[in-house]
């Protein structure tokens, strides 16, 4: 037998995004607290809207299933005496178990040692008698971002609880949570229905109970709702909506019985960025942008509201007249804006501090002009580019002082960019304020210039070393100044945007900035931990891409091996993938065995300078030959990146090797012909570990 379950929490409305969390924890809390109460059942399903979360259960059983469980008690030794009594032990572990002591089992266990079992019976109880505490405990488990508590009582939640609802077919169960006793009543919509407790006769009635009660408690139908409201304005209208998913699913959560409708502001305010117009309308206030065939916005917006449908008119007007106040600050900043010389500006971010330690923003932007010329110079920038992207990181910061960004924080850089193309900036300079904030997340465009790239590394580099310098990277989860996105983000650059930059020398040129403005800087010290830092980020980024631990591991190694050198990201992915294919041919395998044989007799402190008049063996002067082509076929071939070619002609070594190994005696016992020999091996394991440390290759 089973019943159908209604579970309703009635709350103050709850904002959107925590109410999506709790519609799931709580499908999966419920689907456990279930399972564990051996209560089956057809179909769980959980559902929110703003005053609302909902349980339903199709098909639960009525009672528990039966359960028989085997309890060990205590070995059969402690349990009886040599008599074959039972003790006291025995005795209390039946007692507790509620069976007679002479039902107790014995049972040998794998190891041989022998305990007590009693076998419980456990009779399923009526699941009107049980679902009352579960269903207390599912309300009171949910977790919030943050919770309060009200009135007298101690039970937390994100917004007030009053009321409750739980029905288990026909049945009230009285579920205790929050000061409140469950009945069958529900609450309809705050506005539109006629009476504010509204009953639900069964389970199986809450549909119905819905209606009457104005509201759609199922989020995924209000959200089938909202868009085809909004599809039926665009083809009346022959516009389009501009709807961003994160707005939208806002949106979805703020009303209960949703209403499409369109509104509309002067057509002056169009003069204003559409950006401007978009965020005002789609972060301040939920509505959604509508535009033309063209693509450009029109004047008309889409509101979706919780009123009565029948009062349409003046719930538009009310919005009209909040968002013609908003558009109308705008556009009076944005005038006001477009009257100040960009310069000026930048005059006034002196006045902004960027970190307590590092300075003003105005000498962030001095450092990004100086580090940028000197990237553009890595990169191998033209003088037009290069020109570009010191004018742009002069420029970045500038909009942050403007009306507009200090209205709309979010639109830094979009207005610059604006900004700088009235001013008459060119539009390589222009664009390049606003890519240089870019890649903001994982998986956000990448520049697609290279000066607002240039100008992007430049931003992203000064904050990172200067953070550290201080002493306050990321540590652990903690990153407040978000550096290890802005590590990446300069390695996608360098990896996917064609950016070429050497970090040693990026690093260094970026604590350059920091001379004399930071007092007791270290800069050999930071500049490895920064350095370090970013490698780690390229790891985590090779191994994303599908490139094995012990590759990336070999090849960063090579690349670190020695402190000072170049250190391109660019050509350690190039080296790890050639690496990658290469390890599982035969001449991967050659090479493999090659470097083992040397690797285990080698002893670097001897050096890597064997003396060629005093090889003995022919096998010596044999493989002396062929590391002295080898080194010089391989150098050429990794200096047009031809890493592929590099390797195969390291496999060649094989041979000789192995005929070294077989034909020469490397511990002789003359030390001096023993250091000569290690020496030979010294350099041919060097040769190879210029390209990747083998050692750290499995398989």
């Amino acid at each position: 037998m089973s019943r159908d379950l209604l579970f309703e929490i009635g709350v103050e409305e709850i904002p959107s995004a925590p109410l999506y969390e709790a519609i799931s924890q709580l499908r999966t809390d419920a689907e456990k607290a279930l399972n564990d109460a051996r209560l089956g059942y057809d179909t769980l399903q959980t559902f929110g809207a703003p005053r609302r979360l909902v349980l339903q259960v199709t098909g639960l059983a009525e009672r528990q299933d039966d359960q028989t469980l085997r309890a060990r008690g205590p070995a059969v030794k402690a349990a009886f005496d040599a008599e074959g009594i039972p003790t006291k032990a025995a005795e209390g572990f039946a007692r507790g178990k509620g069976v007679d002591v002479s039902a107790l089992e014995r049972v040998t266990d794998d190891s041989g040692s022998e305990y007590v079992y009693a076998v419980v019976e456990q009779v399923g109880r009526d699941a009107r008698a049980v679902l009352p505490e579960i269903l207390a405990e599912l309300a009171e488990g949910l977790s919030w971002p943050k919770s309060q508590r009200w009135g007298s009582g101690a039970a937390r939640f994100i917004r007030p609880v009053r009321w409750l609802l739980a029905i288990f077919g026909e049945d009230i169960l009285p579920v205790e949570f929050a000061g409140l006793i469950a009945d069958r009543y529900t609450n309809g919509h705050r506005f539109l229905s006629s009476d504010r407790r509204v009953p639900v006769a069964s389970a199986g009635d809450y549909d119905a109970a819905a209606r009457r009660g104005m509201f759609v408690y199922d989020h995924e139908e209000r959200a089938r709702l909202v868009r085809e409201g909004i599809a039926a304005v665009e083809q009346q209208h022959g516009v389009r909506a501009v709807v961003p998913e994160k707005t939208f699913a806002e949106v979805v959560n703020l009303v209960e019985w949703p209403t499409v409708v369109v509104g509309k502001f002067d057509e002056e305010f169009l003069e204003v960025p559409r950006e401007v117009i978009e965020t005002a309308m789609t972060k301040h206030q939920r509505y959604f942008p509508l535009e033309g065939p063209d693509g450009a916005l029109t004047n008309l917006f889409v509101v979706v509201h919780n009123g009565d449908p029948a009062c349409t008119d003046g719930i538009v007007s009310g919005h009209e007249r909040v968002i013609r106040a908003r558009l109308a600050d705008a556009t009076f900043f944005y005038r006001e804006d477009l009257k100040v010389n960009m310069e000026d500006w930048v005059t006034r971010l002196d006045a902004i501090t960027f970190q307590e330690k590092l300075g003003s923003s105005g000498a962030k932007v001095w450092r990004n002009e100086q580090l940028a010329g000197t990237l553009a110079e890595l990169h191998g920038a033209d003088p037009g580019e290069s020109a570009e992207a010191v004018r742009a990181a002069h420029l970045c910061k500038a909009d942050l002082v403007s009306h507009v960004v200090v209205e709309f924080p979010v639109l830094q850089g979009v207005m610059g960019r604006y900004y700088a193309l009235a001013a008459g900036e060119t539009e390589p300079v222009a664009n390049a304020v606003l890519q240089h904030y870019q890649p903001r997340f994982a998986g956000d465009a990448l520049p697609p210039s290279t000066v607002g790239m240039i100008a992007s590394a430049a931003d992203k580099l000064d904050t990172m070393v200067g953070i550290f310098a201080i002493g306050q990277g990321p540590t652990g989860s903690a990153d407040p100044y978000a550096l290890r996105r802005g590590a990446i983000g300069i390695l996608t650059m360098i990896l996917d945007g064609g950016l070429r930059l050497d970090l040693t020398a990026a690093i260094s040129a970026a604590l350059a900035g920091y001379e004399g403005v930071l007092e007791g800087l270290a800069p050999n010290s930071v500049g490895e931990s920064v350095r370090s830092f970013v490698v780690g980020r390229l790891e985590v980024i090779m191994r994303d891409r599908g490139i094995e631990p012990d590759v990336v591991d070999a090849v960063i190694a090579a690349a670190l091996r020695h402190v000072g050198e170049v250190l391109d990201p660019a050509d350690i992915m190039r080296r790890a993938t050639a690496l990658r294919a290469f390890r599982e041919s035969e001449a991967g395998r050659d090479l493999a065995v090659a470097f083992k044989r040397a690797a285990n007799l080698a002893q670097p402190d001897l050096g890597t300078e064997p003396d060629r008049d005093s090889l003995v063996e022919t096998a010596e002067t044999v493989l002396f030959e062929a590391l002295d082509r080898a080194a010089s076929g391989v150098t050429l071939l990794m200096a047009d990146h031809d890493y592929e070619g590099a390797l195969a002609l390291l496999a060649e070594l094989r041979e000789p090797v192995d005929t070294f190994f077989d034909d020469v005696l490397v511990m002789a016992e003359d030390e001096a012909v023993r250091a000569n020999r290690l020496r030979l091996l010294n350099r041919l394991v060097g040769l190879i570990e210029d390209f990747a440390d083998f050692t750290r290759l499995t398989g």
